[in-house]
């Protein structure tokens, strides 16, 4: 396994967003390299617990070294943190005190080029968070038809060209197959005006984002999750989202602003019939946002998003 290179993302705003309680439960749904629940379980005395989960084993095996001082207020799952509510109930627990999430893909996994999730440099095509998985990125770059290949890297890439880039795939794997990551990153590159190659980054970002979201399954049902997860907090219980892109923010966004609404009722009804209750209150109406410092010292804390919302 390689080296962990970990710097966790907001570290300072989260905790205190968290505002825990030291005999608390919560949940580290993105446990990562552990940074994040190192400082979450300092803080936990007594019957204080913590649930940490992550679908990639080589995350959950480094983390547990890293937490190894307090492994015995700690539950460590190897699972998708959507489905939270079930792991909850399978340990018995019915409300939880805090619920910290830091979505997307960690340093280590794009550092670590044998994972194929980074366009620097060569290596095969994989960008599995959880390897016990069998979607690859090979699969979706090599047995997508055109047509979805265009969805997959519009729709969770935002790649205005999204077509050429799907055209010029399917074109070169008739005669091979596109196995590594620079021989995608070239194609991309190609299908790209010359003029607009290199606005905004690299070429490959948005290519190599939308197939990572693919393969992973990252927006499926996030709405929704977040919505039970939220739900099983207790009054006063709070959830931290970071995000590192516009369409997971959406998500986020959206889910909390439905939440925090108190009715749905048709405008001028007299009467409401809904039955709808608030649920949460927003505790920062727009998202959090990196301070300069950790900027200086973090580059990929420069897109990433906090929102949090605690439950009433």
């Amino acid at each position: 396994m390689a080296v962990f290179n970990h710097k966790s993302v907001m570290l300072g705003e989260c905790i205190e967003n968290l505002d825990i309680k030291p005999d608390g439960i919560y949940v580290d749904g993105t446990l990562g390299g552990g940074g994040h629940s190192l400082e979450i379980v300092k803080r936990l005395t007594g019957n204080g617990r913590l649930i940490a989960i992550d679908k990639d084993e080589e995350a959950l095996m480094y983390a547990s070294g890293v937490l190894k001082e307090y492994k015995s207020k700690i539950t460590f799952v190897h699972d998708d943190y959507k489905n939270m509510p079930e792991i909850l109930d399978s340990l018995g627990i019915e409300s939880i005190d805090g619920i910290l999430l830091d979505l997307g893909v960690s340093s280590y996994q794009l550092d670590n080029r044998e994972r194929g999730f980074s366009y620097n440099g060569d290596a095969d095509l994989d960008m599995r968070m959880d390897r016990t998985q069998y979607l690859t990125a090979f699969n979706v770059v090599n047995e997508y038809n055109e047509s979805e290949l265009a969805r997959v890297i519009w729709e969770y890439g935002e790649e205005r060209y999204s077509r050429q880039i799907a055209r010029n795939i399917c074109r070169i794997r008739e005669t091979e197959s596109i196995a590594t990551t620079m021989q995608l990153a070239k194609i991309v590159e190609a299908s790209i005006p010359a003029a607009n190659r290199w606005k905004g980054g690299n070429p490959s970002k948005r290519t190599f984002q939308a197939i990572r979201i693919e393969v992973n399954g990252e927006l499926k049902g996030l709405g929704d999750a977040l919505e039970k997860m939220t739900l099983r907090l207790k009054k006063g219980g709070r959830i931290c989202v970071i995000t590192f892109h516009s369409l997971e923010d959406r998500i986020a966004k959206t889910v909390f602003k439905e939440l925090e609404r108190s009715c749905v009722c048709p405008p001028g009804q007299p009467i409401c019939t809904c039955n709808k209750r608030q649920e949460v209150k927003l505790i920062n109406k727009k998202p959090l946002v990196a301070q300069e410092e950790e900027l200086e010292n973090n580059s990929r804390a420069q897109s990433a998003k906090l929102r949090v919302a605690e439950r009433i």
